[in-house]
């Protein structure tokens, strides 16, 4: 956007009217504080050889050297007093591995941040919006890049606040004292002036002295800065993509090249080494980004292969004019070039970069090429204690002998890597978000190695369990070959694709409504199998359930019915879905088995281990997915067809016997054989939900849905139900939590037997934070360290408010809120004063490249870690729930001629279908709201 001086006057009563807006946040003034060591940050599992330590202290010499006392900035070149932000977030990674590295002691480190902080916090912005382009580093002016002061300075740049932005999100994770100071900091920037259509923009000034906002970044720096956004709740989804890019053959090998070249676009779109570092060493490199830097350090080797040079090339200083240049694989059309932010060539100083070298290293340790170019620049250390050369200069062999802040700041977070077991410094579930086009060898996502298993619901036995499902039992994983993936083709195009779903909505989602919204459907990007076409129903586990896969699809929906994702994906994820279910072998050939492998379809344990013959079936999984694929049809009827073929390759037999819905288990006898037996489902809340969804295909559960009478326990003087009366009824291991009243709520209403279940429980929770003034969202949900799985219970075994683990036993001090019982709870009861204070407790519990956490602990206050499918779904059907004028979100069909209704007509099929071809549940309305009820 260009500004007109005739706007100037009027700009400045808006700058007037925002500045005495925010005063007391401008005149904010931070207290300096003292860190406290972060366990996940002090955690050294691989420390540093005596010839790293060597590196490391040469590395952090320079940022001795070069500190200036009365900014607490560093120079980002040796004796030159100027920095950028792009520098202050070198600087900030720097400091903080040399705190870890025990470079430098904690005051000398508080010290140097409260004073850089307190700089920075002061700096004069640029149009009082952003900070400019660079700065004097000894007087925190205003300058540009000649280091000439300039009242309005020259400009922002967009990729640089991506970087600052990633730095700070270190610096609060591992030093979380400083965390305030840091928000902030960033609320006084209008970091959202830099965003435009999805993309990263950066402004400089033209010579009439105008603005001029200009698209910045290309592949691989663009995501990379984009990432930095994003982890402070700023969305750039065009820019986190991939695309626009070509693949061009060099040396053999397919690169990825940004198609926005010097030609087209006047910023050139060169491919180096230093943003897939960057992305590996902070984000961890998974999905597409691992596939092209692997190619990217491949082409160098190639290159070595066929010349005999030694090549590691990125952007660096130099020691003689022109002072920074671009050495690339690829730029504007050349392979191999070198040259200027304006695209001047200079292959003479093309030279070996040394902060490359030691990225390829420790990236892929066990690369002999990377090895090789690594041991020649790992002792390029200048004389006089000054810290690392840039690199050496291939045609002359000579070093190149600039001093950085770039090169040593790198060495230094490299280094910290390494020494946290090349563990990313940030997120580890990050992922990219691309079309898989034209890369479409892309390589996956390395699987975990958690102890743990894949979520999903069991009544009986079980597994690690997510938010929305009941208990399990975690076995230990036996050591297996990495599953071979298989690729699933999605259905074929459907007939008469539309735009959207039928849902008519209230309103459109707010701004914050959207970025809670989009942070959810994170979960769904990071954690997509591309070739299988599947989820993982958690991130730290490459397996997924029925109730996973239903909770994927009911995010579909979600996400698509709220616009977050576009027609074109909600179809093409969804045919890949469909095409997915109907690949997975079935259990004794009649119902899905409990668990698969996502990347092998093949069945699994709870612990992941193979399990040729299956582990039997659940029917509250089962009930999920039924449920999805209704409203699925319902909501989106071109897929009728598909979802109807999946659901009538089933047996029904054995799952629904008299009126009740019944699972089945497999148990290994002495003798070797392995027998299954079939026993009722009894899980309070679970069984209501499914049978309920039963019911939407006309099954007759009567026995197993809502109704009836139930035991009731006294919780903080509410009768809170416990367990239905019935002779099946098993009583072992129950408790009773909120996820399947919310999600029964969410989906299909309240009706009058399923109110008296609900509200109860509400109201015990609401009674237990009046008296104690703690928050309660009792809930199951999932952790990344034992027992893995908390029930956070209402009451279980006999005690009201204890947290235990799936076999039964207390977890002392493990009780948390579940971020997705909030979201639900604030949807479903909107005017209650609990659940507000409920949402206002766990809206900014997400990290926006994996999605929302599972919650926070009720005794800390610290966020559990862990990122579900169920968690981040239910939070995705809140928000439609709000939009939909609280109308269940199952909605009902409008024919019953599909093959489904047709095939019951025909007669006993010999799959256990329904006797008649009618629905034994329908939505009904009235003063208390809209609810399916049993009944045709």
């Amino acid at each position: 956007m260009i500004y007109k001086p005739p706007q100037q006057k009027l700009l400045r009563w808006i700058a007037l009217f925002l500045i005495g807006t925010f005063l007391q946040l401008l005149f904010y003034i931070p207290t300096p504080v003292l860190s406290k060591n972060s366990n996940s940050c002090s955690n050294i599992t691989a420390p540093l050889t005596p010839e790293e330590q060597t590196y490391a202290r040469a590395a952090w010499q320079y940022f001795v050297k070069n500190y200036q006392p009365a900014t607490g900035f560093t120079n980002s070149t040796g004796g030159y007093p100027s920095g950028t932000l792009w520098d202050m977030g070198n600087y900030l990674m720097a400091l903080n591995a040399a705190r870890w590295l025990n470079l430098t002691d904690q005051a000398d480190f508080d010290s140097r941040l409260n004073k850089f902080l307190t700089t920075l916090n002061g700096l004069k912005l640029f149009e009082d919006a952003l900070p400019n382009k660079v700065y004097n580093a000894a007087t925190a002016q205003m300058v540009d890049y000649g280091n000439n002061p300039l009242e309005r300075g020259i400009g922002w740049s967009a990729l640089d606040v991506g970087r600052i932005l990633a730095a700070f999100d270190v610096i609060r994770t591992c030093h979380p004292q400083y965390n305030d100071w840091l928000k902030g900091i960033v609320a006084k920037w209008q970091v959202a002036r830099s965003l435009k259509d999805g993309q990263l923009f950066g402004a400089t000034v033209l010579p009439d002295n105008k603005t001029l906002l200009v698209q910045e970044g290309r592949l691989g720096y663009e995501e990379y800065g984009a990432r930095g956004y994003q982890l402070w709740g700023f969305s750039a989804p065009k820019a986190i993509a991939l695309e626009p890019f070509k693949l061009v053959e060099i040396n053999g090998v397919q690169i990825p090249v940004d198609t926005r070249d010097f030609k087209s676009t006047n910023a050139n779109n060169y491919v180096v080494s230093e943003s897939y570092i960057l992305d590996g060493i902070e984000f961890g490199l998974q999905g597409d980004l691992a596939d092209f830097a692997a190619r990217v350090l491949d082409v160098q080797k190639r290159r070595f292969d066929t010349t005999g040079q030694l090549t590691a090339v990125t952007e660096d200083n130099i020691d003689q004019a022109p002072y920074f240049l671009y050495n690339t694989v690829y730029a504007n059309g050349a392979n191999w070039a070198t040259i200027t932010d304006a695209n001047q060539p200079y292959p003479q100083f093309r030279s070996i970069s040394t902060k490359a070298a030691f990225g390829w290293r420790y990236l892929f340790p066990d690369n002999a090429y990377a090895q090789k170019v690594f041991d020649a620049v790992k002792d390029l250390r200048s004389p006089d204690d000054g810290g690392y050369y840039a690199g050496i200069y291939e045609e002359s062999k000579q070093p190149n002998k600039a001093l950085t802040g770039n090169t040593n700041g790198l060495i230094l977070e490299i280094l910290y890597y390494k020494s946290k077991g090349n563990h990313p410094l940030i997120a580890s579930t990050s992922a990219s978000v691309s079309t898989g086009k034209p890369s479409e060898n892309a390589s996956s996502a390395t699987p975990s190695n958690q102890p743990n298993s894949p979520d999903k619901p069991s009544e009986n036995t079980s597994p690690a369990t997510p938010a929305n499902q009941p208990n399990a039992t975690v076995t230990t994983p036996i050591a297996t070959s990495k599953p071979t993936e298989v690729a699933v083709a999605p259905i074929p195009p459907v007939d008469s694709p539309q735009p959207s779903s039928n849902l008519k909505l209230d309103r459109p989602l707010t701004v914050i409504e959207r970025r809670y919204a989009e942070a959810a459907w994170r979960y769904f990007q990071a954690n997509y199998h591309s070739k299988s076409g599947l989820i993982d129903d958690r991130s730290d586990f490459k397996g997924a359930t029925l109730w996973g896969l239903g909770d994927y699809l009911a995010a579909l929906h979600a996400a698509r019915s709220l616009d977050i994702i576009t027609p074109k994906e909600f179809d093409q994820r969804t045919r890949h879905l469909l095409a997915a279910l109907t690949k997975l072998p079935l259990f004794a050939g009649e119902l899905p088995s409990r668990g698969y492998d996502t990347r092998s379809l093949q069945p699994v344990d709870y612990g992941g281990n193979p399990a040729p013959e299956g582990n039997g079936w659940s029917a509250l999984d089962l009930g999920r997915i039924l449920a999805a694929l209704y409203n699925l049809k319902t909501c989106h009827p071109q897929y009728t067809a598909a979802v109807d073929k999946i659901v009538l390759d089933w047996s029904y037999l054995r799952v629904v016997r008299e009126g009740i819905l019944s699972s089945a288990t497999t148990a290994k006898e002495q003798d070797g054989r392995y027998l299954t037996r079939v026993n009722p489902v009894t899980r309070l809340g679970y069984e209501e939900y499914a049978a309920r969804a039963f019911q939407l295909w006309g099954f007759n559960v009567d026995g197993s849905a809502v109704g009836g009478e139930y035991q009731t326990t006294l919780v903080e003087g509410v009768k809170v139900p416990i367990g239905r009366r019935r002779k099946d009824a098993n009583s072992k291991n129950q408790y009773t939590v909120s996820n399947p009243f919310v999600l029964y709520a969410l989906e299909f209403g309240l009706d009058p037997q399923m109110r008296s279940l609900f509200e109860p429980i509400f109201q015990a929770q609401a009674e237990r934070y009046r008296r104690t003034d703690t928050l309660t969202a009792s809930a199951t949900t999932l952790i990344d360290r034992k027992p893995y799985t908390v029930h956070s219970t209402i009451t279980g075994q006999g005690e009201s408010w204890v947290a235990l683990g799936d076999d039964g036993q207390s977890v002392p001090k493990g009780r948390l809120v579940s971020t997705a019982v909030a979201f639900a709870y604030h949807a479903l009861l909107p005017e209650n004063k609990y659940s507000q204070q409920l949402l206002q407790g766990t809206t900014d519990l997400y990290n926006p490249l994996a999605g929302f956490y599972e919650g926070f602990y009720e005794t800390t206050g610290k966020t559990a870690v862990g990122f579900t499918s169920s968690t981040n779904s239910m939070i995705l059907q809140s928000l439609l729930y709000k939009l939909m004028n609280r109308q269940p979100l199952i909605r009902p069909t409008t024919t019953m001629k599909s093959p489904w209704w047709q095939a019951i007509a025909q007669g006993d099929s010999g799959r256990g279908l329904p006797n008649t071809a009618i629905q034994r549940t329908r939505l009904m309305s009235d003063t208390s709201g809209s609810y399916w009820v049993s009944g045709s």
